[in-house]
């Protein structure tokens, strides 16, 4: 069977070969594109050449090495082949799908990393602002104090410089009594 088939090949190959060498040779054309079109040719029939001496390789080896095994067992080779390359298949997505996994529970772990860090930003941001009311408060009350003490004494300046107008209106009145007794 397999040797029907080689024979059935080889011929097919001769017969390309054959007709396409035959229909290089029965066209017209100029001598530098015929050279060209010639060589692609030669090369064309040498690839030919060397592919027959391949399959015919090839049918060799198939005739000494090949298992002849009924449609049965073929089609359950067939399956069992199939589904081998099924399960590569699936295994190779499994493997990508954990790689995928490893590296989503990676940036997971980043993620709730990076947030435990800003919070405990935050919280020190929180203690900072606490710490920068309470002195503005301590301030504001400092403040407050020193306006009170400034009060104060803005009220003892203006009494004593109320008594001062006063001496200064008996001190008048009193030197006027004297600059008028002694004019008497």
């Amino acid at each position: 069977m397999a040797t029907a088939t080689a024979q059935r090949e080889k011929s097919a190959v001769a017969a390309a070969v054959a007709s396409s060498s035959s229909s290089v040779v029965g066209t017209s054309v100029p001598p530098a594109a015929a050279a060209a079109g010639g060589e692609r040719w030669g090369a064309a029939i040498g690839n030919l050449t060397e592919l027959g001496a391949n399959v015919e390789a090839l049918q060799k080896l198939l005739a000494k090495k090949a298992v002849f095994v009924d449609d049965d067992i073929f089609s359950k080779a067939s399956l069992a082949a199939d589904q081998a390359r099924t399960i590569k298949i699936l295994d190779q997505r499994v493997q990508c799908l954990e790689r995928e996994l490893d590296a989503a529970i990676s940036a997971a772990a980043r993620a709730r990393t990076e947030k435990r860090q800003a919070e405990a930003a935050q919280r020190a941001a929180e203690l900072r602002v606490q710490e920068v009311t309470k002195e503005l408060e301590n301030t504001a009350k400092v403040f407050k104090l020193h306006m009170e003490e400034l009060r104060a004494k803005q009220e003892e300046i203006a009494k004593k410089e109320s008594d001062i107008k006063v001496l200064e209106a008996i001190i008048r009145t009193l030197s006027n009594k004297d600059d008028g007794g002694s004019s008497e």
